[in-house]
């Protein structure tokens, strides 16, 4: 959950293209990529590019999919948690190219049509001085792991098809393991960001249904929008957005 913080202007500088700044080296800076994982490793590759000290921790996190993105934030949380006055670099690409299906498997053409090529960087910090120009600030991360679920730990499977090509299989179960990981997620978020009078609401409604056992009486779903500003979807195909909006509702 983050909390959006206004952004102050910056100064116009004509030399910004050619600047070369030399800030103090983030530590750790944790790497995600799911399928692309060369060696040396993306995290290694980013030290050495930039000439980083050996003081600085990194991380190389593969194989999560989609969310090793949101694991790796929670990583660099905890890891500031333990490291004051310091930074940390989050960093999230994916390279499909490498790993491009080429038989005829139609759970493990999909990939090939969803998937491409991209990345995104974050810069986090403990530091009070970053804080008047930070755009937001991280309040909680939440985290629902159901690998220990068979139908969850191979909804999104690399293998080989029957012809020996190499792929990832993706399961039909995949958005109802999705929304179910969602609705699990909200339940454990629900009472760190919901205002009381959504709670107290919440907590009223499951006692007449649980404990008076009281007939007719419908779940309560609380309104997150009094929570939330904004909600940025995972938009891995109109499938996954249609199990989110469910569980949203």
């Amino acid at each position: 959950a983050w909390r959006s913080r206004p952004r102050l202007p910056r100064k116009n500088n004509p030399n910004n293209a050619n600047a070369n700044p030399n800030p103090p080296p983030p530590s750790p800076p944790p790497k995600k990529s799911s399928l692309f994982n060369p060696t040396p490793s993306l995290s290694a590759t980013v030290m050495n590019h930039f000439k980083m000290p050996s003081s600085v921790l990194n991380y190389s996190l593969g194989g999560m999919g989609c969310s090793a993105g949101v694991i790796a934030v929670d990583l660099a949380k905890q890891m500031l948690q333990l490291t004051p006055n310091t930074y940390a670099l989050v960093i999230s690409t994916e390279n499909i190219t490498q790993n491009r299906y080429v038989g005829n498997a139609r759970s493990m053409l999909m990939p090939n049509c969803i998937f491409r090529v991209g990345g995104a960087a974050i810069l986090l910090s403990n530091k009070r001085s970053e804080g008047a120009r930070a755009k937001y600030r991280l309040r909680h991360v939440v985290r629902t792991n159901l690998a220990a679920s068979d139908e969850a730990f191979g909804c999104v499977y690399e293998c080989e098809d029957d012809r020996g090509h190499r792929g990832v299989r993706l399961s039909k179960d995949l958005m109802a393991i999705a929304g179910a990981a969602l609705k699990a997620n909200i339940t454990t978020l629900g009472p760190l960001v919901l205002p009381l009078s959504e709670q107290l609401i919440f907590a009223a409604n499951l006692f007449a249904r649980k404990v008076l056992r009281i007939k007719g009486v419908r779940p309560y779903v609380p309104d997150f929008s009094s929570a939330f500003e904004h909600v940025c979807i995972h938009t891995g195909g109109r499938g996954v957005i249609d199990a989110i909006e469910q569980q949203l509702r």
